[in-house]
């Protein structure tokens, strides 16, 4: 197998015939030994249905449905873990992502990368959104200590070692840019075209996207740790300064009257211990959701691929 196509599905019922129209006429120039795995992330509008009839049609198309909305991540390692191309692509299935451009992604990848991402040079979204790409991509990158770029997307070409280490990987906070990243190899991005989506309307709202957010980094850095333990230090220095002063202030024979500024000093720094220890408890929360070693995913069915071969790679 040459090339595999991994698409994640949800809410776009309307655009799964004509991305398969698209994902076949794109590919078939680069190989006819392909397969394009769609995975049904229990998409509310019965996109399995249109799943069927594609795999009925075309038997270059596997169909995976999961259980129950696992999410979109949660999809693309079950379609990575079904998939046995020896380049692997993943994309979204709103055609933001142009079927047209794999080509280039391939042809990126035969200069001798390992990784080739889709870097968005003009995005076709909202400001908002954009701005909170943007933010938490400079958040991540002081936490981790890295470089994450917000106008690189999922939209990639990888190579089968690549995605096999990715694999390996079972985390359940995990986001496939960041991981693939610090998986190393040789990586880079072209510029590629990004669409309006073909319907509707991105199932990621805020409230999602910035749970998602704290989900990573308190997954893969530990730096938010460091970061309230300095603040304590400072804090500590602080408060030691001040009870100095006060000694200081009585032996000269003065009162030191504020009531209210003490109580409000308590508040704030009883305030800062709560969200301290909550911060503490997210991170220990997070060792003990992984500790239960629960499957990542749960698949209900697979078309035109038996089940095992995906259940093996778990």
């Amino acid at each position: 197998m040459d090339i595999s196509v991994v698409v994640p599905v949800y809410g776009c019922r309307a655009a799964l015939h004509e991305l398969h129209r698209r994902l076949v006429e794109s590919v078939s120039t680069i190989t006819d030994d392909f397969e394009i795995i769609l995975v049904n992330d229990a998409c509310p509008q019965n996109s399995w249905e249109v799943i069927e009839e594609i795999c009925k049609e075309d038997s270059h198309v596997k169909g995976i449905e999961l259980s129950r909305n696992f999410g979109q991540i949660m999809a693309i390692t079950a379609g990575l873990d079904a998939s046995k191309g020896d380049w692997v692509v993943v994309m979204d299935c709103d055609l933001q992502d142009r079927p047209e451009e794999i080509q280039n992604l391939y042809r990126k990848a035969q200069e001798g990368y390992d990784v080739v991402f889709a870097r968005r040079a003009h995005r076709k979204d909202s400001f908002l959104k954009v701005l909170v790409s943007k933010i938490f991509y400079k958040i991540y990158s002081f936490a981790s200590d890295g470089h994450y770029d917000p106008a690189i997307c999922n939209f990639s070409i990888s190579k089968r070692v690549v995605i096999d280490n990715y694999c390996k990987m079972r985390e359940m906070h995990r986001a496939f840019v960041i991981y693939v990243k610090w998986l190393g190899f040789k990586q880079t991005a072209i510029d590629v075209e990004h669409d309006q989506r073909f319907e509707g309307k991105s199932s990621y709202n805020m409230k999602k996207r910035f749970k998602m957010a704290g989900e990573i980094l308190t997954s893969q850095s530990d730096k938010l740790l460091k970061f309230t333990m300095g603040f304590g230090f400072l804090m500590s220095i602080i408060s030691a300064m001040i009870i100095i002063g006060l000694i200081i202030y009585y032996f000269t024979g003065h009162v030191a009257a504020g009531w209210t500024s003490i109580v409000a000093t308590n508040c704030l720094i009883g305030g800062i211990i709560i969200m301290v220890v909550g911060l503490v408890g997210i991170y220990v929360g997070n060792i003990f959701m992984q500790s239960k070693q629960r499957p990542l995913y749960v698949v209900r069915q697979m078309l035109n691929e038996e089940k095992e071969d995906a259940d093996s790679n778990r």
